[in-house]
């Protein structure tokens, strides 16, 4: 056999010799940590859902009713046909309380959106990032967040965790 020929045999053989070692502690019930560790997290791992700040809600009520009420109403109810789309095709304003899918979106998610031209090409929302502050917008979700059951809340905190551990968003 060639130098070139066994030297092109050893990473074969000794990846071989690995799997065979990690097959042979696993048989034999060893605690063999997996190369890879990195499961994401799941929801029932989120610590418990943050308090809503009191004056925070207050401020992003105030702001709401300045900004969005217009469109998605005073009420968060959105456009009683919002799942219809327009004739030219574009979106009506969805609502925001607990009958809509803004609890689906996680907190980094729904800052975007508001503050950056969205994403959808479909949606007639405005950019507010020239009109609010980050920190306005935080209020005016707090606000949004106020109106959903315990369920609703939860659900978006697990999402919003989630993507903060994982760094996604």
């Amino acid at each position: 056999m060639s130098i070139r020929r066994t030297v092109s045999l050893v990473p074969v053989i000794a990846a071989a010799l690995i799997l065979s070692a990690c097959a042979s502690n696993l048989s034999t019930g060893s605690t063999l940590v997996p190369l890879s560790t990195s499961n994401p997290p799941t929801a029932d791992q989120a610590p418990p859902v943050p308090p809503l700040d009191a004056d925070r809600v207050r401020a992003g009520e105030a702001s709401y009713g300045q900004y969005c009420a217009s469109c998605h109403r005073a009420d968060l109810s959105g456009d009683p046909d919002w799942k219809t789309r327009n004739a030219d095709g574009s979106l009506r304003p969805p609502p925001h309380d607990n009958t809509g899918h803004t609890w689906h979106h996680s907190d980094a998610l729904l800052l975007s959106l508001t503050r950056d031209e969205s994403v959808f090409p479909e949606s007639r929302m405005p950019s507010f990032g020239g009109t609010l502050t980050d920190d306005e917008i935080v209020a005016v979700l707090e606000f949004v967040k106020s109106s959903w059951g315990p369920e609703e809340r939860t659900f978006q905190w697990q999402i919003t965790w989630r993507e903060q551990q994982t760094g996604a968003g």
